[in-house]
């Protein structure tokens, strides 16, 4: 996609308002199937911003920013949002059903994959199908915290402890929070540093700075409990697509492999030198990808609609 693209999707977001929230989105596209892209942790829909025109070619496409990140609202955990997979699987579900007004195929990106499952989980009736691309596998969940080293075991809940004073957060979230730190950590996370632009630091940068943004940091650091994809994927009653980059750092690929094991998952596709964001950093690869697959998905949708079983 040419920069003259992206510049006009990233000055063209939309507003949705959720529980008295700003809530911002992006929309492309009038034919075809729904699709929502919910992006990862401390990303935006900008993360999509190379996908969303080419899905558009053939679907209504669909990005949002999840309550506490991207251009959406920042409210402190205690003004009845608890920054929780069931607060954004709600919000997903909210969307679909008052913006999209029907079911859609959900992509997701790391949590946001952890997002949209639970949202397709929680309320059968709006997902069509999950793409899950590197989903996070949340290695410091409390049930996962046995199998880490001795010293991670024992230093994730102090730093979570730490981190939980607010004026120890906040000053461990502006150090993070700056154009040289947010490159470097991009640097580790993707394999072609080309697509370690300008553009994608401040797509991540400028959010940083709105009121709100650290306490959003703060919570989610020490939210170790609520839902693995292990446990979400047997319940859904949609079909799922995984796509991992082999390189990621974060997500090794060999833990991934084991999610294909559920009868939900048609493929398991590894992407072979590329890190945790494919989306962003291969989009040439990952867009057809999702073309095919939600073209097949909907072609048998379309089928049992035309042939029900009596």
């Amino acid at each position: 996609m040419d920069s003259l693209t992206s510049t006009n999707l990233l000055n063209s977001t939309k507003t949705w308002t959720w529980k008295n929230l700003r809530i911002c989105y992006q929309t492309q596209g009038k034919n075809g199937p729904p699709v929502l892209m919910v992006h990862g942790f401390g990303a935006s829909w900008g993360h999509w911003r190379k996908n969303i025109p080419a899905l558009a070619e053939n679907c209504r496409v669909y990005a949002i920013d999840l309550v506490g990140f991207g251009g959406s609202d920042k409210p402190h955990t205690h003004e009845d949002i608890n920054y929780t997979f069931d607060t954004w699987g709600q919000q997903i579900v909210d969307f679909c059903r008052e913006v999209i007004q029907e079911p859609a195929f959900l992509v997701g990106n790391s949590i946001g994959c952890i997002a949209a499952m639970q949202a397709a989980v929680n309320n059968t009736d709006i997902a069509l199908g999950v793409a899950l691309i590197n989903c996070s596998l949340r290695l410091l969940h409390d049930r996962k915290r046995k199998d880490l080293s001795l010293p991670r075991r024992l230093g994730t809940p102090l730093l979570q402890k730490l981190l939980a004073i607010k004026p120890l957060g906040k000053f461990f979230f502006d150090q993070i929070a700056n154009p040289q730190t947010v490159k470097k950590i991009l640097c580790q996370a993707y394999v072609n540093r080309e697509a370690v632009t300008e553009e994608l630091i401040e797509i991540l940068i400028k959010p940083a700075k709105d009121t709100g943004a650290a306490d959003v940091f703060i919570a989610f650091t020490a939210y170790s409990s609520g839902p693995l994809a292990e446990d979400l994927l047997p319940q859904l009653k949609c079909p799922a697509i995984i796509l991992w980059g082999c390189a990621d750092p974060w997500e090794p690929i060999q833990l991934g492999r084991e999610l294909a094991n559920f009868p939900q998952v048609q493929k398991f596709i590894p992407l072979d030198g590329v890190g945790h964001c494919p989306q962003d950093e291969v989009p040439e690869v990952v867009n057809p990808i999702l073309q095919d697959w939600i073209w097949e998905q909907s072609r048998s949708i379309r089928t049992l609609k035309s042939n029900p079983i009596c």
